[in-house]
């Protein structure tokens, strides 16, 4: 690959606690993820996106560090890193591993020093209370309440944007600035390929520690659940110093051959476009950026057609990263069920991301069709569905394992895993769906083929088309080249006007006659023209 291997490419996520355990103790680890690299492999995508997989208490599985240099023993050990990535090198496969530094875990080291203040009594935001005892600001935590905790050891309060285990570090110390770049090199001289930067854009904080302005209602989703979504989140995130951050960052991955950064902008609609184009423009910040905009209930032509036109109006050099699941939201199948069946929405929603202009991502058993896990309280393991229960279910309905074969667990574990196997996710396992060449996996496979053999849908500019709801389409272009995507996102059949064209690639429900193309239920069609 080239050093742009990065631009157009196929990331699949891999998240490890739910991959394959093959240590026999409920939990994925290092060694199953190797072994089922050749199923990876075999979808045609270009890298692998690991969540987090060094040393934590598990607080908000693992994205409370404390330890940025170690493999939690869970998961394995660096030599089972180390095979882990030669693996995947040798299947053709980058590996981008997570990194999770704007805040750790409170029993970090480093932390505990601070507590004390110690000599890192400043590698964390610290502040005094007002005289009433209260804390020192409005700001809120994503998984509710303050976003401040007192410290009694200190007689202050410290700042955490998450879980009150999850404290947040100081990037406005310059100390904490180069000992987070060097747990970076770290991993890049082990040979990875890339970061994918958690919450990249909490990173920096308001020093004076102004009050975040209200959120304007929205009449479709209010109240909300969590009073952080009160909050038009001006002060304490998204500040300009991250810019500069940023770019020492970039410097440092430049040093190195072909490596890429990624990062998650976790931000509300009005706001994320403008810092995922400010975050990748140039050729001095990420690579690329993406946002929850596609990871939200929004299942129409018009969504989609303004993310990515807006996104390249605020940044025609920048580059965008879009995916439609993940480990911490529902599962499309079932967030845009009404939309079509499972199967049929399946299969659209991949024949659309693999058309749509950016690098594009895969959540593991995305390739299967699979379904939200209906879960019970019981078996929650997620802070917010444990707090919020039932209005927010949390994530763990997304997080169930991987489901292999018809065998104990689905061929996840031996022994009862940490999230269970219910029959309905079970019933696509991979080995089920292998010998239909009209399961949601073969066309997964074919979609990305086409994908990977036709240059205009990695590379080519986007056209869009102005189109009857409900279909979607656009032109992908280069040079003298145009390629027409087209895609009904409806459950019934339509029928529009689409002269001087030949259909191609896996089309779905599509018959062309005479000019006129006809799309059937959540069909999909490219024409070449």
């Amino acid at each position: 690959m080239s050093k742009d291997w990065w631009r157009g490419a196929v990331i699949y996520q891999i998240y490890p606690r739910s991959f394959q355990d093959d240590s026999g103790d409920g939990i994925g680890d290092l060694e199953g993820i190797t072994r089922r690299l050749d199923h990876v492999a075999s979808l045609g995508v270009d890298a692998i996106w690991l969540s987090p997989i060094f040393t934590s208490p598990m607080a908000d599985m693992g994205y409370d560090v404390s330890d940025y240099r170690d493999i939690d023993p869970q998961f394995g050990t660096l030599a089972d890193f180390d095979a882990l990535v030669a693996k995947a090198h040798s299947l053709g496969l980058k590996v981008i591993i997570d990194q999770v530094i704007s805040h750790s875990s409170d029993q970090h080291p480093w932390f505990k020093e601070a507590k004390k203040g110690g000599a890192k009594k400043d590698w964390y935001v610290w502040a005094d209370p007002k005289p009433d005892g209260s804390p020192p600001n409005n700001w809120q935590a994503v998984f509710g309440g303050s976003a401040w905790e007192w410290a009694p050891e200190r007689g202050q309060y410290y700042l955490h944007n998450f879980l009150i285990e999850q404290p947040d570090l100081n990037l406005h110390n310059p100390e904490v600035q180069d000992e987070l770049l060097d747990v970076l090199r770290f991993w890049l001289d082990r040979g990875v390929d890339g970061f994918r930067l958690d919450t990249v854009n909490y990173y920096f904080h308001d020093r004076a520690l102004r009050d975040n302005p209200a959120m304007t209602p929205d009449p479709d989703r209010w109240p909300p659940i969590s009073t952080y979504d009160m909050q038009d989140h001006e002060f304490d995130k998204n500040r300009p110093e991250n810019l500069d951050f940023l770019k020492r960052m970039r410097g440092l991955l430049d040093r190195y051959e072909d490596r890429t950064l990624i990062g998650e902008v976790g931000e509300a609609p009005h706001r994320a476009l403008g810092i995922m184009a400010a975050y990748t423009a140039g050729q001095d910040r990420l690579h690329m950026a993406y946002s929850f905009d596609m990871l939200g209930p929004k299942f129409t032509p018009a969504h989609f057609r303004s993310r990515i036109e807006g996104f390249f109006e605020g940044a025609p050099d920048g580059w965008p990263s879009w995916s439609f699941s993940n480990h911490d939201v529902q599962r499309h199948v079932t967030r845009w069920a009404k939309y079509g069946a499972p199967d049929a929405i399946a299969k659209l929603v991949i024949s659309m991301l693999a058309s749509f202009q950016g690098t594009i991502g895969i959540y593991q058993g995305e390739e299967l069709g699979q379904t939200e896990t209906g879960l019970e309280y019981h078996e929650l393991t997620d802070p917010p569905g444990l707090r919020f229960w039932p209005e927010n279910k949390g994530r763990d309905g997304c997080r169930t394992p991987m489901v292999w074969d018809d065998g104990a667990n689905a061929g996840f574990s031996s022994v009862k895993p940490w999230l269970p196997v219910k029959p309905e996710q079970a019933a696509r396992a991979v080995a089920l769906q292998e010998p239909d060449e009209t399961s949601v996996l073969a066309h997964y496979r074919r979609v990305l083929a086409f994908r990977k053999d036709t240059p205009l849908l990695r590379s080519g500019r986007s056209e869009f088309l102005d189109l009857p709801e409900p279909i979607l389409g656009f032109d992908r272009i280069e040079g003298e080249t145009r390629l027409t995507c087209l895609f009904n996102l409806g459950p019934a059949p339509v029928t529009i006007d689409a002269p001087g064209g030949t259909l191609t690639g896996p089309c779905l429900a599509a018959s062309l006659d005479d000019g006129r193309l006809t799309l059937g239920p959540n069909g999909a069609a490219w024409l070449e023209r």
